[in-house]
């Protein structure tokens, strides 16, 4: 079974660019998805959800960065990286850019070592946190005050009902048990032993004597 490409939605207004990246980003075994303007990509983005967007800034109609503004008021797609694509380099349109919700820039023209290095650590950053998010979502946290029993020690339920302690956590927790004894307990345990023992050998010396 092959493993799932890693995709990527490039986003150019200049057909050049848009074959140059292509070309380039297909050959390391991307699967790319094109959009020649801003609402295009939107589009796109309604149907399917790339692990990282390429977006130019200089663009009719609907700039980059109104682009990205946009792509990111969509809940299911605000954590999607996107990288701007742009020939400005001054310190003020980086900032319009980190502030519109891109994670990185990459100025034209293209070094494709530089192009390549940053997209596979921006797609690599979004791949842990997605595993971090879904770890935190998996996690189930007791809280508040659990009722449990001085003598038998199960605990009641928010609907009244009384359990073991390792069926109410397994119920609340991904938590798995295996069972053994304490110290204290094993000591405890090794006593009965002892005296149950002793209790049989003083019952075979009668059986003896008689």
């Amino acid at each position: 079974m092959s493993e799932a490409k890693d995709s990527i939605l490039v986003v150019d207004d200049q057909p050049t660019n848009l074959k140059v990246l292509l070309s380039f980003l297909q050959s390391h075994k991307f699967q790319i998805y094109v959009a020649d303007n801003g609402r295009r990509a939107l589009t796109i983005l309604s149907k399917v959800c790339p692990d990282l967007i390429l977006l130019d800034v200089m663009m009719p109609d609907m700039d980059g960065f109104e682009t990205c503004r946009r792509i990111k008021m969509d809940a299911t797609r605000k954590s999607i990286p996107v990288v701007f694509m742009t020939a400005l380099d001054s310190v003020e349109d980086k900032i319009a850019g980190f502030a519109a919700g891109g994670v990185d820039y990459i100025t034209k023209p293209f070094q494709q070592v530089e192009v390549l290095a940053r997209i596979k650590t921006h797609i690599m950053l979004r791949k842990r946190e997605l595993e971090l998010e879904q770890a935190l979502a998996e996690i189930k946290t007791l809280t508040g005050i659990l009722p449990i029993c001085s003598y038998c020690k199960k605990i009641r339920s928010d609907e009244g009902y009384w359990q073991q302690v390792e069926e109410y956590i397994g119920q609340h927790s991904k938590a798995l048990f295996s069972h053994g004894l304490c110290p204290d307990c094993y000591r405890k345990e090794m006593e009965h032993v002892r005296k149950l023992t002793e209790k049989k050998v003083d019952l075979n010396d009668l059986d003896q004597e008689d």
